[in-house]
């Protein structure tokens, strides 16, 4: 079972997090999901408070294990935004077909060429090494906006301007998330993701990218696409890799306005976990 965050009215939407994150990456633009509609945030398994699995971490095993709590919940068909990893998650999940409806998927990893994937394997690692040792002055660097600016660089296009709660929490969650070394390397130089060709295509896509993304480089954009052909790409002018930190209320509407009439899931009273 997955752990998760379950509240809002209306229509269901999964949330799906990146690399050594957990449900609370979604925090600034909560709020206005909710307002419109029955938010599951999950934890994926290794990360946040669901437990790792049993064997091999890897964006199949993860596809696996949330298809099957997808059935067990009884919301195959759901609307989904993924983040990061998390994003290439939901395209894998879209590729398979049958599981998810409309689809956000924001600066998805698993793209890259060449020297881009040694590069994003080398920065992530070297950063996750220093945020663990840096873990007990943690409360005062995510404090200042100096420091959160250093220790975000990489991530967002004005980390200055980032909360120190949610920093706090990710810096947290990197250091402690079990599955977070073993998922870096699968994701650097594991499996490749594959596409789906042209029009299969049963719900809306939309792949978000970063203009300042420096995690997945803003050329990958263009990879992402020609493997699914069918899907809109949407730019963030003035986001690094997390456009729902970086521009909450564009990406927000970008959410809405996607998933707004996908025809999927029909609405449910259902017990908030």
């Amino acid at each position: 079972m997955l752990h998760h965050l379950r509240r809002g009215r209306g229509k269901p939407l999964l949330l799906i997090h990146g690399l050594g994150s957990s449900w609370q990456t979604w925090a600034p633009i909560l709020p206005g999901l909710e307002a419109q509609r029955e938010v599951i945030a999950i934890d994926l398994p290794g990360f946040g408070h669901t437990p790792p699995l049993p064997g091999d971490v890897t964006i199949a095993t993860l596809a696996d294990a949330v298809t099957d709590f997808l059935t067990r919940e009884d919301l195959l068909g759901i609307d989904a935004v993924g983040t990061s990893m998390g994003a290439r998650l939901v395209l894998e999940l879209v590729r398979r077909g049958g599981v998810l409806g409309a689809v956000v998927s924001l600066d998805p990893g698993g793209f890259w060429q060449g020297w881009e994937r040694s590069f994003f394997y080398n920065t992530v690692a070297a950063s996750i090494t220093l945020i663990r040792a840096l873990q007990p002055a943690m409360p005062a660097l995510t404090a200042s906006p100096v420091t959160r600016s250093v220790l975000f660089a990489q991530f967002s296009s004005h980390p200055w301007a980032l909360s120190p709660e949610l920093t706090l929490t990710e810096m947290r969650s990197f250091a402690a998330s079990p599955s977070t070394d073993e998922l870096l390397r699968n994701l650097a130089y594991g499996e490749a993701q594959q596409g789906m060709p042209r029009g299969q295509l049963a719900h809306p896509l939309v792949i978000g990218w970063g203009r300042w993304d420096r995690v997945c480089v803003p050329a990958q954009a263009a990879r992402a696409q020609a493997l699914f052909p069918d899907a809109r790409l949407h730019w963030f002018d003035h986001s690094g890799h997390f456009p729902h930190w970086d521009m909450p209320t564009q990406t927000l509407q970008l959410i809405l306005n996607t998933t707004a009439d996908s025809g999927n899931l029909e609405v449910k009273d259902r017990t908030k976990v």
